[in-house]
């Protein structure tokens, strides 16, 4: 009697088996794009470097100021609040499609009162036999389990798509973070410079002013001709029209942070006005092989998650081909109470099992395997794509770096020899051997080559936070979990 019962044992143990194995499951198709195993131009500059040191390369900046922004900008900025959103939806969805590999158990309940004209009952009476329409109360309530039976995976393979798209969603916070990071020293460095700029032109201005005044005094003796002070008047109004650029550029580079910062610009037009020098120390440039990228670079993350999740997709579509298996069951009490007869209270359930097989679809599935397959395709080239401008940015980075250091030493040199003409042309002066006017040109000049110098300088410190962000530098796995 007890036969069946102890034979439905191991026919459940078996469907459990089966349902933890996957057969559809698509094996990653990333074998493309080798990484090489050096840099072709890297420089010999290069030190050892450690994960804290990629966590927090802007500290090497020794900036306050900088730093300071960083931190706030961590804290307040709205890409990064909404790619936090963005992680917490999607590891939500983990649990909804992990759902499915368990049964569904509700709670039912229903009730009424029924009267209908096709139910006429026949009672005898005195009078003979008597007709009415009894009405009929029915309560039930009680447990429905329904449980789809993964055979081929399919709910798990969808289970682990949603949780690479979940890692996915991670991978884009870092890569955001990444990416802030680098544009507030960016913007920061570059609003130094300009400032310093501004500073070096202010003087300019002032020492052209000073020419022509020297000019015009000098037209009142005799010395010189108009055409001399038309000339200074000139290049007077090219060296101020350089001016407004300057200030609007610093304006601009002090909205852009604000931003950043998540705050508004005129916040910060207060605590960044007044002129910084371009920090003088900056990180060292890191040993990083091209190999480190693949673990580094959340952009290559996402994008390797992003193959993982399709993989998955395309097993979780071909499982579309394999018969389903359903099992149901459903238990509970119910009443019913017709009027003039006793009333009837009885447990209820219901046990049930159903297998479907698509025999004909129109090529829906099918279709559907090839789109899913199409999309892999896409997201793995993609994948080896990502690698390739990865590689292509930390070499542009190297590059940059390299000819803006070698612009920056010959300018500093061009610097050194301006500031030695200009001592000279001024001790000549001062000995009576020399014109005044001498020594105005000799200033200007200086200041010239102190101008292009300000600007590689800040290029050589630019290019340092290029290359960090190249590396990926700058997110750590803890960051922002919830």
């Amino acid at each position: 009697m007890n036969k069946p019962h102890w034979l439905s044992i191991p026919i459940f143990a078996m469907l459990l088996e089966l349902s933890a194995c996957t057969p559809t499951r698509v094996d990653n198709p990333i074998n493309g794009v080798a990484p090489p195993k050096d840099w072709q131009h890297a420089p010999d500059t290069r030190t050892n470097s450690n994960p804290a040191d990629l966590n927090a390369w802007w500290q090497g900046f020794q900036d306050p100021r900088m730093n300071a922004l960083i931190t706030q900008a961590l804290a307040n900025n709205h890409d990064l609040k909404i790619a936090v959103a963005r992680v917490c939806e999607a590891k939500a969805m983990i649990t909804v499609a992990e759902s499915a590999l368990y049964p569904g158990i509700d709670l039912f309940s229903s009730g009424g009162r029924e009267k209908k004209i096709d139910r006429v009952i026949g009672v005898p009476t005195r009078q003979g036999l008597g007709l009415f329409t009894p009405t009929a109360d029915m309560i039930t309530g009680g447990l429905t389990a329904r449980w789809e039976i993964d055979l081929f995976g399919a709910r798990h393979l969808e289970a682990e798509a949603v949780t690479a798209q979940a890692e996915g969603a991670e991978q884009a916070l870092h890569a955001a973070q990444v990416g802030l990071l680098a544009q507030v020293a960016t913007n920061y460095l570059e609003l130094r410079g300009v400032q310093q700029r501004t500073g070096i032109l202010r003087e300019n201005i002032k020492l052209q002013q000073e020419r022509l005044k020297v000019l015009q005094a000098f037209k009142r003796a005799g010395l010189t001709n108009q055409w001399d002070i038309a000339g200074q008047k000139t290049l007077l109004g090219i060296t101020e029209s350089a001016l407004p650029a300057l200030t609007s550029s610093e304006s601009n580079l002090i909205h852009r942070l604000g931003v950043l910062l998540g705050e508004p610009p005129e916040n910060l037009q207060s605590r960044l006005a007044d002129a910084g020098p371009v920090p003088a120390k900056s990180p060292n440039i890191p040993r990083l092989l091209p190999s480190s990228l693949l673990e580094q670079r959340p952009d290559l993350r996402l994008a390797k998650t992003e193959v993982s999740a399709m993989a998955a997709a395309l097993g979780a579509a071909r499982a579309d081909l394999f018969p389903k298996l359903v099992l149901s069951a459903s238990g509970g009490f119910g009443a019913l109470a017709v009027g003039g007869f006793p009333s009837l209270a009885e447990s209820v359930y219901a046990l049930g099992s159903g297998l479907t097989a698509p025999i004909f679809n129109a090529g829906r599935i099918q279709a559907n395997i090839s789109a899913a397959d199409a999309r892999l395709d896409q997201v793995a080239a993609n994948y080896e794509k990502t690698l390739l401008l990865a590689l292509e940015d930390v070499e542009n980075a190297f590059v940059a770096h390299t000819a803006s250091m070698e612009q920056s030493n010959r300018l500093s040199q061009a610097e050194t020899a301006a500031e030695q003409a200009y001592r000279s042309a001024n001790a000549l002066y001062q000995r009576g051997a020399n014109d005044y006017l001498l020594v105005l040109d000799a200033q200007r000049s200086r200041l010239a080559v102190a101008d292009e110098r300000a600007k590689a300088e800040t290029a050589v410190r630019v290019a340092i936070v290029s290359l960090y962000r190249a590396f990926g530098g700058g997110w750590t796995p803890d960051v922002f979990n919830k």
